[in-house]
This record gives structure tokens, C-alpha cells and sequence, in this order.
């Protein structure tokens, strides 16, 4: 396959390392005449798997985002950075990249899955870019594609496409955030006028922190409760103008800039409100909701919190593109970091003369090269979480238990890859030194910009809570309402009756053990099976655990029940994080399977043990408390995680060159070469000075 990988010009310390023979597999190291021969890494093969499924896609975005003219400018007030911004956008509409969702018959593609790989790599453009993108098209554009009708698209896409129409997406209210099914605005419908009538009745229901509200909008997919004949359905969407011609705000509608924020600063987000506003009876985006002239409400979809969740699935591409977009800014964050690691000298440590480069150093490598590996992982678990959207917005594979099974992923991923990318960036940052604190190596910058990615879209540990729930209902379809009773009588019953331990994990501290060796029980560590065990058992043991702990719950009152279940909250979001952990796990090891190159595969497979047992050796007081791991077995765990980063070292550059990141990508000086060559020229100039016989003599020799 041709290398379509573009690769930065680096230099890489080339270092052998010593691999017992116990511990090779027939995917690695061979050995000649006694000799091992350390593996090798097929850039350009493992850099065209890490592109995924659509390859060819994110190298036409990678080309867009090394535009100079497409990227972001440190040091802009907000007013020259929004200004930017909004004339980016008009590029991405003018070329059509952001357009593969809409459909054919528009100018889209009906490409679902190369819409969100390609607006993902905009994030190395400026996070600024991608997300007010995203506004325009992947929510406020979505919605109506989604919520819509045919007429609808017909009337209001083409506009919406080619920015003749800038939008905001009016969900979240400034006194329920996540917790869309309370939000307070509503809209009444009156038949004599055959209009609804949208107000927000107190200042909590003000809707906030809305992109393109602020400034360019000229409409908004608004939601609101959606009441008739004195009845409220629930939340529904409706097409609302809020601007005019002269970008003044329309009768009754009103705002707010919400100014200066941590970070996005391209984006003009704001707040909306609204006090009686007439619009259209059609401007309900009724494709799972509508209403006659005559006020009479009907719905495919009879029950309305089915209806309510099925409307919100619709929208789950912004967690996917998120889940894409963090886990692309680690990479960029470890691409600069190992790169400059790789390069910089500090110290005399194992020379009188040479320093040593900071990667060579143990801490430094345990800094980065776990973030490496969960970046990997991420990496891969993103491709199968986007084939799995691509399949469903594309009716190839739509079924309920698709659509829940995909909202379940986006719930789980997107908090692990949010959270990894601002802890990422800011370890990549503190590697970096000084030069990590300089806006011109960008890492302070996007974690800054990355910042709020955790909160929106859905706050982390709500999104959490809604996989421990799935985790729950699972098994019971009757507690898919899932109110805190229901959930803890569903706890104790399917927990019950589970042999939790029946697998043999309850004797894994017994087999290790017995093992004797430590060398022996590292190598048990080693087996795929066993990383699965261990990691599989983590998750549902702690819902058994959670169970015991419920069991009385329900023959308690409501609101005890209520409290009992929150008490436990923690657990349960704890049990969806190990869930969520154990997926992206599972992704390694199936694209592991995929892997042909030998080399490439040891490396892989060593980085992906780096990853599991990194996951083993964070919840080791879990394990141990448990009884799954000895305390010897235990410290095991971190004697062969060490043996692993020190595999892992020599390969670092490579596995960092593989993300296929251009100096037009990272536009980080100390990841430019130009490290190495400080470096090369302090030691020439030193080497020249000792070769002349002037260098002064140290102080200590000359007491000597």
C-alpha cells in the first residue's frame, strides 16, 4: 500500500532492547544466530489503519486544515477571532466539505460516517472552526435533517448548506443543562391563528450558551414543550426565525452576548429569550410529533418518553464528532510532546559530557507513553463507534436496539476521550517544560479551547449515568423507565442469580500464586484472555456489588428508595466508566487482529498490554480488596508495566509519526527539528572546545 501518511522530519534515538526469550510470541522479535533482533514499525501501514475506515476522507480534511488561511492565530481579540471564523465557515461551505450528511438530492452525499471523520480533523485547524461547524451543521442543519420533514428540507436546507442562513441550536436553558425533559420554554398552540406561541416565563428558562446566538444567527431550531388543548407532550423542535435582514432581533425575541470565555473564543455564543413569539403551525419539525389546525396532537411514537429519547438519539453525531475530535487533539498533544522529548538534553546523567534526552528518562516515559497507549486505544474504539453511527444514520443497520446501542456508546466513550485529552494536554504541557507554556507550541491553547468539551453535549458524569442505567436495564426491558426503584429492584434480581465468579476468575490469585515466580506470573499477565477477565469481571462485579447494597430497596417508599439508590450513585457511574474502558480495550485487541506487519503487531500488542494493565494498576486497591490479585501479583502488575514502557521507548517516535501529523498540523517550533538542532550545535560547539585543549577545567578536578 502506498504511504499516504505525510510524516514530520525528526530525529530518533535508536535504542535495542533486551527481550527475554520467554517472552517473545511469534509475532515478534526473531532470533538469528542467537542474536533477538528488536521489531520494527511500519509507519505508513499502521498510519493508514490509525486513519480508519475513512482513510481517504480525513487526508482530503488534513489537507484543508494545513490551509494558513483555515487556521487559528493566537493572540486574537474575540471580535477579530469570531470574525475569522465565520469567514472560515463560508469556505467549508463554499467547498462542501461539511455537506456529505445532507442528502443527495441537495448537493450531500448521505455519507453519515465521512461527514463526521472529515469535520473531526478540523480540530487541528482550530477548535473554534470545527465546533461553530458543528453548530451550523452537525446540530442546527442536523435537527432539521433529522426532526424535520421533506418539506422541511426542502424549504429550509439549502439555505442552512450554503450559510445563506447561520443558525444556533436552542436546547440548553440556563436552569436545567443537561436535563432537557424540564426545560421551561413552551410553545402553546393556538388554532384560531394556526400558530404556536413560544415564551420563556422566567429567567431560568432563558436559553444559554448558544453558538452563533451572539452575533452571526439569523434563526435557531429552538426546543420547547410542546403544549395543545391544554396538554403538555413534552419537548419537540420548531424551525424559529430571530434575526432580520439588518441582524436586529425579531419582535419579541431577545438576547445576550455571553462574552469572554475560557476558551472557543471564535465562537459567538449567547443567550436567547423569548416573550410570546407567533410562529407557523408548520414550523414544528414534525417528523415524531405533530399537530392539526384543529389542535389535535398525534405521534408514530405513542409513548412520550420513547418519543423524547428517540428525538434526542437523533442528534447523538455532536458525542461522536467529540469523542473523534479529543481523541485527535491527544494525538496532536503526544505528537508534540515525544517529539520534543525525543530531542531535548538535560542533565549528565550516564555521560561526563553528553547530556541525556529527557525520553530516555524513566518518569518522562510514564508521563507519556500510557497516554500513548490510551490514545491507541481511543483511536480504535472511535472507528467502530463511527461505523456504528455511519450504519444507523444510513438505515444499513436501524433498528431500536441499534439506535440504543449506539446512544450507549456515545455516552461511554465520549467522557473517557474528553477527560483524556485535558489530561493529555496538560501532562504533554508540564513534558514540554517552559516551552510547553509558550502559546506558539499550541498545547495551552487547546486545552484551554478543549476544556468544555467535557460539560457540553452532555456533562461526563451525566452522560456516565445514563450507561450505568443501560448496564441495568439490559436485562430487564420492563425497567427501561428506569426510576430509582425500578432500578434497584432490577439490581438485586439480575444480579442474583449471577455467578459472578463462576468464570475461574475467583481463582486468579490462587493461579498466580502458584505461578511461584514473579517473571512466571508476568508472563500469565500477558494473555489476552486474562486482560479481558480481569477487566470484564471489574464491571460486573461492581453492579453485583452495588446490588447487595440495594436489596432492600424495594420494599421502600418512593422517595427512600429514591435516596438509597442515590447513596450508591457513584458506584454505579464508576461501574460505566470501567465499561466504558473495557470497550475500548476490546477495540485494540480486535484491530490487533487486523495488523499484518509482524513488527508493527509486537509493538501494537505491547501497547495495548501497556494499556489493560495501566487499567489493572489504576483500580489495584479494587483488585486487591477483591481478592482477584495477590499483593505480590499485584506488584507484578507494575514491575511488567515498567518492563513494558522500556520496550515501548525505542518505538515512541514511530508510533507518534503514525497519526500522519505534518509540521502544517502541529505548528509547534519545538516539534519543528529545531530542538535538534540547539542540541547538535551546544554539543558541537563543546566537542570543538574540549578538541582545542581551551576548555576551562571543572572546579572539582582542579582540587584534585
Amino acid at each position: 500500500m502506498a504511504d499516504t501518511i505525510q510524516r514530520p522530519t525528526t530525529s530518533r534515538t535508536t535504542r535495542s532492547s533486551t527481550i527475554p526469550a520467554e517472552e517473545t510470541t511469534n509475532t515478534g522479535p526473531v532470533a538469528l544466530d542467537g542474536v533477538t533482533t528488536p521489531p520494527t514499525v511500519d509507519v505508513a501501514s499502521l498510519g493508514r489503519q490509525l486513519l480508519g475506515t475513512w482513510a481517504d476522507v480525513r487526508i482530503e480534511a488534513r489537507k484543508l486544515s494545513a490551509r494558513p488561511d483555515m487556521q487559528g492565530i493566537p493572540g486574537l481579540s474575540m471580535a477579530e477571532h469570531r470574525t475569522r471564523v465565520f469567514g472560515q465557515l463560508k469556505v467549508l461551505a463554499d467547498n462542501g466539505h461539511v455537506l456529505r450528511a445532507f442528502p443527495t438530492h441537495l448537493g450531500g452525499k448521505d455519507d453519515h460516517g465521512g461527514n463526521i471523520a472529515g469535520f473531526e480533523e478540523l480540530v487541528m485547524a482550530d477548535p473554534s472552526l470545527q465546533i461553530k461547524g458543528g453548530v451550523q451543521w452537525g446540530l442546527f442543519g442536523a435537527a432539521v435533517l433529522h426532526l424535520g420533514t421533506t418539506k422541511h428540507h426542502d424549504k429550509y436546507l439549502p439555505d442552512i448548506m450554503n450559510l445563506t442562513v447561520p443558525g444556533a441550536f436552542a436546547m440548553t436553558e440556563i436552569g436545567h443543562g443537561s436535563d432537557v425533559a424540564s426545560i421551561g420554554t413552551t410553545a402553546t398552540f393556538d388554532p384560531e391563528t394556526d400558530e404556536f406561541v413560544i415564551n420563556t416565563p422566567f429567567r431560568a428558562a432563558w436559553k444559554d450558551y448558544l453558538g452563533n446566538a451572539a452575533k452571526d444567527g439569523i434563526a435557531a431550531v429552538l426546543f420547547a414543550k410542546l403544549i395543545t388543548q391544554g396538554v403538555n407532550h413534552g419537548v419537540h423542535a420548531f424551525y424559529l426565525p430571530i434575526r432580520d435582514e439588518n441582524g436586529e432581533f425579531l419582535p419579541g425575541v431577545g438576547g445576550e452576548d455571553d462574552g469572554l470565555k475560557g476558551g472557543l473564543n471564535g465562537i459567538d455564543n449567547g443567550r436567547l429569550h423569548f416573550d410570546h413569539v407567533r410562529i407557523p403551525r408548520e414550523n414544528l419539525l414534525n417528523r415524531y410529533g405533530d399537530v392539526t389546525a384543529d389542535g389535535t396532537y398525534s405521534s408514530p411514537i405513542s409513548s412520550p418518553g420513547r418519543r423524547f429519547f428517540t428525538m434526542l438519539g437523533t442528534l447523538v453525531q455532536g458525542r461522536v464528532s467529540l469523542d473523534g475530535a479529543a481523541t485527535a487533539a491527544s494525538a496532536l498533544a503526544l505528537t508534540i510532546a515525544i517529539t520534543y522529548g525525543n530531542q531535548r538534553r538535560q542533565f549528565t546523567a550516564g555521560s561526563p559530557t553528553d547530556e541525556e534526552v529527557i525520553l530516555d528518562y524513566q518518569r518522562h516515559q510514564r508521563r507519556l507513553l500510557p497516554r500513548l497507549a490510551t490514545t491507541y486505544a481511543q483511536t480504535f474504539a472511535h472507528d467502530d463507534f463511527l461505523v456504528k453511527f455511519d450504519g444507523v444514520f444510513s438505515g444499513k443497520a436501524d433498528t431500536d436496539a441499534d439506535r440504543q446501542d449506539l446512544e450507549t456508546l456515545a455516552a461511554a466513550l465520549k467522557p473517557l476521550s474528553t477527560w483524556h485529552a485535558l489530561d493529555t494536554l496538560q501532562e504533554s504541557r508540564e513534558a514540554c517544560g517552559g516551552a510547553g507554556f509558550m502559546a506558539a507550541n499550541r498545547l495551552v491553547g487547546l486545552r484551554a479551547d478543549l476544556d468544555v468539551y467535557a460539560t457540553f453535549e452532555g456533562d461526563n458524569n451525566v452522560l456516565l449515568q445514563l450507561v450505568a442505567k443501560r448496564l441495568l436495564t439490559d436485562y430487564s426491558r420492563k425497567f427501561a423507565k428506569a426510576d430509582p426503584g425500578a432500578l434497584a429492584l432490577f439490581v438485586v434480581q439480575q444480579a442474583a442469580g449471577r455467578a459472578y465468579h463462576g468464570s475461574g476468575l475467583r481463582s486468579l490469585a490462587q493461579l498466580m500464586t502458584d505461578r511461584g515466580s514473579t517473571a512466571r506470573s508476568v508472563g500469565a499477565l500477558r494473555d489476552t484472555d486474562l486482560q479481558r477477565e480481569l477487566l470484564t469481571d471489574r464491571v460486573e462485579a461492581m453492579i453485583a456489588d452495588v446490588a447487595g447494597k440495594l436489596r432492600g430497596a424495594t420494599k421502600l417508599p418512593k422517595k427512600d428508595a429514591a435516596d438509597l439508590f442515590n447513596a450508591h450513585q457513584n458506584e454505579l457511574i464508576e461501574a460505566a466508566r470501567a465499561h466504558a474502558e473495557l470497550l475500548q480495550w476490546e477495540a485494540f485487541t480486535r484491530a490487533l487482529e487486523k495488523t499484518e506487519d509482524p513488527g508493527t503487531k509486537q509493538v501494537l500488542t505491547w501497547l495495548r498490554d501497556l494499556f489493560g494493565l495501566g487499567l489493572v494498576e489504576k483500580n489495584l486497591a479494587w483488585y486487591l480488596i477483591h481478592g482477584r490479585l495477590s499483593a505480590k501479583r499485584a506488584q507484578a502488575v507494575t514491575a511488567y508495566i515498567d518492563r513494558l514502557i522500556a520496550r515501548i521507548r525505542p518505538h515512541a517516535q514511530d508510533l507518534v509519526d503514525a497519526f500522519g501529523y505534518t509540521q502544517d498540523h502541529l505548528r509547534a517550533p519545538i516539534a519543528s527539528g529545531i530542538e535538534r538542532e540547539r542540541q547538535d550545535e551546544a554539543r558541537g560547539y563543546y566537542a570543538d572546545l574540549r578538541a582545542s585543549g581551551n576548555a576551562p577545567r571543572e572546579e572539582k578536578a582542579s582540587k584534585k
